[in-house]
Parts: C-alpha cells; structure tokens; sequence
C-alpha cells in the first residue's frame, strides 16, 4: 500500500475534527434553547431569571409566527448593554449566562411599528395556546382627530402578554405627520382587571411619547435572537424625555365658536409662510444640536386653538441659555434668514430675531434663577431692560403645522404667566413692554456696551 501524504492526513484530520466541533455546537445550542441559560438541573424549581428568559422566547417565537416587527425597548435591558456586550455576542453562546434580559423585574418592554404589521385577530387564540394571559389595550387615535371630528377610530396602544407571573409589554408606534413615531397613554377601561400587571412600573404608557426612528441591529441576547435600538444610549435618552402632549382639539373648536377663525387669504398665506419658518428653524436648530421650544405667541396659538395665531405677525421660539452656541447666527444665515438685531449678551437678556419672507423669527433665551425662570428684553432706542418672568418649567413633545416641536409641559401656568387669567381671549393690539403679565422693569444698559448688546440690522 502507498503510504499516504501527510498533508492529506493532516488535512482529513482538521475536517474530521471541525465537523466533530460542530456537531457539539449544534448539540449545545439545542441544549441551551430548550432549557434557557441557566442550568435548571441545580433545583427543582425554576428561579424568576428561569421564568422570564423562557416567557420572553415563547413571547418571541409567537410574534415570529404572527410577524411583529418588535424590537426590544426595555430600559433596565438596554441599560445593561454596551458596544463591547455587542461586538462579542458571540462569546454569550458559548456561556449560557442570562446577562441582558433577565432583569430581576416582572416587566419585560418591546415595542411594535405598526406602520410593518397588520392585525390578526388570531394572535390571540395563539397566545393563549402558548400560555399566555393576553390583555390588548386601545385608545383613540389622534392621527384622524380634529375640530371638526372629535370621535376618533380605536386603535390599539398596548399589549400586555402575561405567563406565570411575568408581563411583556408591547408598546405600539405610529408614524404621525411630523416623521416621528408616537406611542399613546396606557389608560385602562373600567371593566379591566388592575391587577393584570404592575402597572406603576411599566416603562411605557403613563404619558403618551414620542420618538425618532431608530436604526435597528439583529444581535443574539441571552442564546435568542433579538432586534435592538442601534444607537442604544440616544434611545434611552429620548425616551426620558419622551413625554408627548396632544393638542386640545375640543378645546380649540370650543374657542373657534366663540371667536371665528380668519380664514381670509391674507391669514392663510400668514399661516403658510409661518410654517415653511417653523419648519426651517427646526432643521437649522437640530442640525446644531440645539433644543428650542414654542414660546409666547406661537406656544399659545398652539395651546388655545390648535394653530398659528395669524395677527401675531412672528414665530417665537425659546432656547435655554445653557444650549447657546456661537454659531446659531451664522447656522441661520446660511440658511438664507439675515439677523435683523440682536439685544443682550450671553450673560444677561439675549435675544435673536431673524427676517423671514415677510414673517420674523424671535428666539428668546431662558435663564434659570432658583425657583423661576426668566426672558430678556431691550429697547433699543433707550437702552431699557425688560424680564419676563416664569414659573419652573419643563418641556414635553407636541406637534404644530406638522412638525414635531417642544411645549413647556406645564403650558397652562407658562401661558397663564405670559398672558394672564384672560388668556383665552384674542387680544390684536399687544405692546410687548406693557402688556405680558409677567414683565418686569429690569434697569438700563450702560451706554457704553450699548454697541454690543443693542445691534440692529
């Protein structure tokens, strides 16, 4: 017999050996998908890591069958994981270890777009197949609401899956008209079961909420297979600042009955040319990294009547001062609004208005003085100061003229500040020194920084 060539030998060797290694493998993750990352054999009785990690896979091989495109959006999951965790998901198959989702609470959070899936109603027989408590929660959908139709379509908001003792949340997002996904309130029926799940600890459903699309990644958590927030820290930084405020429709035609809105030409075109500049704002303001809120004039057309008031003649936006950047003014001259002055300084009562087509924009920036917060202003012909004053606010999502702004969230005492009891009443004839009911006479600029803090162009 010819002897052989060891290179063959040694090849058929590393092949014998390799299909022997992934035989094991095969076995081993067979293994780990039927009895979970933790070895069960220790004792008789599953731990609660033991009970969610296999509630979350049957929870994920039921909307595999159905469709779902959900994603995991759990805080404390999410919280735990880091680019390292990512980039050697791996190594997690190789030590059944359940790291990320076994998280200790009886609350497990994914969430749905809505926009990729379309419902079936036998998604609840089989939850019930599987084992599961199934508990479907719906709400009005502001998409279809307006002054002229109050009634609103159910939709459904939330999902609630539930299997010995363990709840999986499935939050529903919508697209709305302003590119941004919004989940509603979590709000419970008379009828419903209050012990169905702890409610007080869900992550998602006390307020309604708003967010960016994220860019999803397919990684493997704890031995299964699981869609994740790419960029995980921004998404657990929209979500803390998530809160979104509806506006009041039924309020809004109330206040149209009393007082009819202008729907000449010339309120129409005002209205249109006031969007295309809350629109540019917004794009030159994020591309900066700069957050602003509806302020004054804009935020109450907004909170009053759904709308741009159409006599207010300018956009009002608010910046806290602590986000000034240096560059704001040029970011908005390249984007074709010239600086029309600029009263104050970093320091003390800025200001910023810039010249639309025919609709000015007024940036005010806030400052925070123990339990208030305050504006400046100037006027230029006497170098006077001005300071409108406000209670301590913070800002929730809303939308206006389809865009996805920031309110103060306490809108009622931020207007109430601004304009008074009689908020709610139109008032065409406005002298911004005199008549906000909460200005204050601020002393003088000395006439030597005049050149710096009063420059009109």
């Amino acid at each position: 017999m010819p002897r052989l060539n060891k290179t063959v030998i040694l090849a058929l060797l590393i092949v014998t050996s390799s299909i022997f290694l992934l035989f094991q493998l095969y076995n081993y993750r067979q293994y780990v998908s039927k009895v979970g990352p933790h070895i069960l054999g220790r004792t008789s009785h599953p731990t609660a890591n033991d009970v969610q990690w296999q509630t979350v896979k049957k929870f994920l091989t039921l909307v595999q069958r159905y469709n779902l495109p959900v994603f995991l959006v759990d805080t404390t999951s999410l919280a735990l994981l880091s680019q390292d965790a990512l980039l050697q998901r791996d190594s997690l198959v190789q030590e059944p270890h359940c790291t990320f989702l076994c998280t200790g609470r009886p609350i497990t959070s994914f969430a749905l777009l809505a926009n990729l899936w379309k419902y079936d109603a036998g998604l609840v027989s089989a939850a019930e197949e599987k084992g599961f408590d199934l508990l479907e929660v719906k709400g009005k959908d502001p998409r279809l609401a307006s002054m002229d139709d109050l009634s609103g379509n159910e939709i459904p908001l939330h999902f609630l899956f539930r299997q010995h003792g363990h709840v999986i949340q499935v939050v529903v997002l919508y697209e709305r008209s302003g590119n941004y996904l919004w989940h509603g309130p979590l709000r419970l029926k008379p009828n419903v079961d209050r012990s169905f799940a702890p409610y007080k600890i869900l992550d998602y459903g006390r307020h309604a909420g708003a967010y960016d699309r994220p860019d999803l990644v397919l990684t493997t958590l704890d031995g299964l297979d699981v869609r994740i927030p790419r960029n995980i820290s921004r998404f657990l930084m929209e979500h803390s600042q998530a809160r979104f405020l509806e506006c009041r429709y039924r309020e809004a035609r109330n206040f149209f009955q009393l007082y009819p809105d202008d729907t000449s030409p010339e309120a129409m075109d005002f209205r249109l040319k006031a969007k295309s500049l809350l629109h540019l704002a917004s794009r030159t303001l994020s591309g900066l990294g700069v957050p602003f809120w509806l302020s004054s004039g804009t935020c109450l057309g907004w909170y009053r009547q759904c709308s741009i008031i159409p006599y207010s003649r300018d956009v009002d936006l608010g910046i806290f001062i602590k986000d000034y950047r240096p560059d704001i003014v040029s970011a908005f001259q390249k984007a074709g609004l010239p600086l029309k002055h600029k009263f104050g300084k970093v320091e003390d009562s800025l200001e910023l208005s810039f010249q639309g087509r025919d609709v000015k924009l007024d940036i005010f920036f806030f400052y925070e003085e123990g339990d208030i917060m305050w504006n400046g202003g100037t006027q230029a012909k006497s170098g006077k100061k001005f300071k409108y004053v406000f209670p301590r606010f913070s800002l929730c999502w809303s939308e206006l003229a389809e865009l996805r702004a920031r309110v103060p969230c306490e809108t009622l005492d931020y207007v109430r500040a601004n304009y008074g009891a009689t908020w709610n009443i139109p008032v065409r004839t406005w002298d911004w020194k005199t008549s906000p009911s909460n200005v204050q006479e601020n002393g003088l600029w000395p006439p030597r920084e005049w050149a710096q803090v009063i420059q009109v162009y």
